[in-house]
């Protein structure tokens, strides 16, 4: 909805993040008066390293910083936040961030109505943060609403040690990939592009439906994969003949997580930009170009 975002002051934190380079880019495309909250110079980002922060305003700091968050909100006449800033590379969060908000319930797949049973403190600061949210939406008609995704995968993702990144790195250097799990835990997987989307449209519906203040969506490709057969999807496509060092380390993690997507399709008339192949064909195809100058 592009006239939506045309000229829109917008605010995003996170910018320099996986899913937060492609939201940059697709706000640009759609023509918002863009306000990025940047803490890190990160060089390799997607925001730096595709020139995007050339077309945006900069903010140089930290979200904790209130005193700066409220010269930026005041000073840019900031109409719309999106807030991805976050610490990701946190123990199991790393891996599984679906257990960070709901934690581990018998009934999947996960809805929104679930209660958030996060039990390690990173897990608690994330359900803390989603049910602050949705109390402001309820004491201070704040119009705020909450998105929860499963294991984002894609191009710009610099963290090694996830599956995606990972296993296409090691393949690109002619290495076995490796699967740290005996390869069955089930997870729900969700390309960064349509994790930008998302998020655009539910400022969009947020805006025309007040009522939605204080709601939580979950999205996802509904599709069940496998550790090991998300490995062997991408071996497939960069056509290896290379085999997954499995090596059985992992414990103490939930088996099955996935999400249903019903409400946001019924609410929100959402659907996945990408399946999962054409969503792992285009990070394959960003991780190749990535590499290409040292190769």
């Amino acid at each position: 909805m592009r006239s939506f975002w045309l000229d829109r002051p917008t605010l995003v934190t996170g910018a320099t993040g996986l899913v937060g380079g492609w939201l940059v880019r697709r706000l640009l495309n759609a023509g918002a008066d863009l306000v990025c909250l940047v803490r890190d110079w990160v060089p390799q980002s997607e925001l730096v390293r595709g020139r995007l922060i050339e077309q945006v305003k900069v903010v140089r700091g930290d979200v904790r910083d209130q005193d700066l968050m409220e010269r930026t909100l005041g000073e840019y006449e900031i109409d719309t936040v999106i807030h991805l800033a976050a610490q990701t590379i946190v123990g199991i969060a790393n891996r599984n961030p679906l257990s960070t908000f709901y934690g581990e319930h018998e009934n999947l797949p996960y809805r929104e109505d679930a209660p958030l049973a996060g039990k390690h403190p990173y897990d608690v600061s994330k359900s803390c943060a989603d049910l602050i949210a949705q109390s402001y939406a309820t004491t201070f008609d704040l119009p705020v609403a909450i998105t929860r995704c499963g294991n984002f995968y894609g191009g710009g993702d610099l963290n090694w040690n996830r599956i995606v990144p990972g296993t296409i790195r090691s393949v690109l250097r002619g290495q076995r990939p490796i699967i740290r799990s005996d390869g069955q835990y089930i997870r729900d997987y969700f390309y960064a592009e349509d994790g930008a989307a998302v998020n655009m449209i539910v400022a969009e519906h947020l805006a025309s439906n007040p009522q939605l203040g204080g709601e939580a969506f979950n999205f996802s490709n509904e599709i069940q994969v496998t550790v090991l057969e998300l490995v062997q999807k991408l071996i497939s496509l960069m056509k290896s003949d290379l085999q997954p060092d499995i090596r059985g380390e992992a414990t103490n993690e939930i088996r099955h997580q996935y999400l249903s997507a019903a409400k946001a399709r019924e609410v929100l008339g959402w659907k996945a930009l990408f399946t999962l192949d054409e969503g792992l064909r285009r990070t394959v195809d960003w991780y190749r170009a990535f590499f290409a100058p040292s190769a």
